[in-house]
């Protein structure tokens, strides 16, 4: 974890064992680290294997042609809390290198796969009528890999690190194909004080509650807008199921004091921000009930929180 150049590192290291104790094993690693390795440690690989290959065996695959990305498409939910990359691949074995990534709670690779080729292709007709819209869209190839590496080093700052085998066994290979691609680390940008106003202005002629009510409210649509442009990794305004209770079961219990006025108050308000919310990202009525749903779901543990904090 504290290593700043752990795969040079790493393909040191085989490259000295190798050269110590030479064997088959030793230059098949030499040459897998070659295909995935650092573009530093080429090098000291490649020479390696060159001295090694006198007295071992070279495994047939070592000369194959690279696999290059010849297509990409990206699938993204209603609500912008999940999202599916397909890349497809030319070489010697043509294949489609698919990812999973969500965003409730941060961003997390949680599925990689190697499937056939234009796999993609299938996308529209594995998808149930009554699941959530995920729409295909065809990508740059190299955009699609930027956002892959990007979710992949978020990813590896997650503690407890990810044990999922369908992530493990492919991680090698999908970050050798995106790390030249990895974008800088991001700025956070806040909203704009004039966007924040305006926000906030907008939200108040939805619905208005009653004028005793209407501070109370204010006040809670700014607490659901700066969590939201803090924690919400897509923007401040993509609520979803999955991000309505990380705010009520776990983040508002720890990390904020609230009144029995706000505490009151909060289901309502938080409904009819999500609504607001979706509705101005243009997300279809029927997708914005189940955000609105998950509010009620959720609100008995969040009450159940600050009741057990009152009663400590």
């Amino acid at each position: 974890m504290t290593e700043r150049e752990p795969e040079l590192v790493l393909c040191r290291e085989v490259a000295g064992r190798a050269s110590t104790k030479p064997s088959p094993s030793g230059v098949a690693a030499l040459a897998a680290l070659e295909r995935v390795g650092p573009h530093a440690g080429h090098a000291m690989l490649q020479e390696t294997m060159e001295v090694l290959a006198a007295s071992q065996p070279v495994p047939a695959w070592h000369a194959a042609g690279p696999n290059r990305p010849v297509g990409a498409w990206c699938a993204v939910d209603v609500w912008d809390s999940e999202r599916v990359l397909f890349i497809d691949y030319d070489g010697p074995v043509p294949h489609t290198l698919m990812a999973h990534i969500g965003e409730v709670g941060g961003t997390l690779v949680d599925k990689l796969a190697l499937l056939t080729p234009h796999a993609a292709h299938a996308w529209e007709a594995m998808r149930g009528e009554d699941e959530v819209p995920m729409p295909l869209l065809e990508q740059d190839a190299a955009e699609v890999l930027a956002d892959l590496a990007a979710a992949l080093r978020l990813t590896d700052l997650t503690w407890p690190r990810p044990d999922d085998e369908e992530v493990i066994a492919l991680r090698a290979l999908t970050w050798a194909r995106c790390r030249d691609l990895l974008p800088d680390w991001p700025e956070h940008q806040p909203l704009a004080q004039g966007e924040r106003a305006r926000v906030l202005d907008a939200f108040a002629q939805v619905g208005a509650p009653a004028a005793e009510e209407a501070g109370t409210a204010r006040s809670l649509a700014e607490l659901f807008l700066d969590y939201a442009g803090n924690y919400l990794s897509r923007g401040p305004l993509c609520w979803s199921p999955g991000q309505i209770a990380v705010f009520l079961g776990d983040w508002l219990p720890r990390k904020t004091v609230l009144d029995q006025a706000h505490r009151a108050l909060l289901p309502a308000v938080l409904k009819r921000w999500v609504t607001f919310a979706l509705t101005e990202r243009v997300v279809p009525t029927p997708w914005i009930a189940p955000v609105v749903a998950a509010v009620e779901t959720h609100t008995p543990a969040f009450r159940a929180a600050f009741d057990d904090e009152e009663g400590a």
